[in-house]
């Protein structure tokens, strides 16, 4: 699964990705300059930069975010496995709109 935001204006599209995670019961990482962001589904108190993630703790993190966080845009990726894992919470928290 991947997700754009193009939101205008410095931050903005940082703050709508970041708000579309909490919404989505996911948290979002530190972020690393050379790196994306790590993206793991429930309450996770910390999630390290991605420099200093081992190549296993990468692997096992449900998605990243990467892009221009400063102007945008901000792009999500999701692994697929875990967006089905966690799917009723996202249905939850976005009900289909008639």
């Amino acid at each position: 699964m991947q997700i754009e935001f193009c939101q205008q204006g410095t931050w903005g599209a940082l703050e709508a990705a970041r708000a579309w995670c909490r919404e989505n019961g996911i948290s979002v990482g530190q972020s690393c300059a050379t790196g994306p962001s790590g993206l793991l589904f429930g309450k996770v108190d910390w999630i390290a930069k991605w420099r200093n993630l081992t190549e296993d703790e990468q692997d096992a993190l449900h998605g990243t975010m990467s892009g221009d966080f400063r102007e945008g845009p901000i792009v999500i990726v999701l692994k697929d496995e875990a967006v089905a894992a966690h799917m009723a919470v996202m249905k939850a928290k976005n009900p289909p709109t008639p």
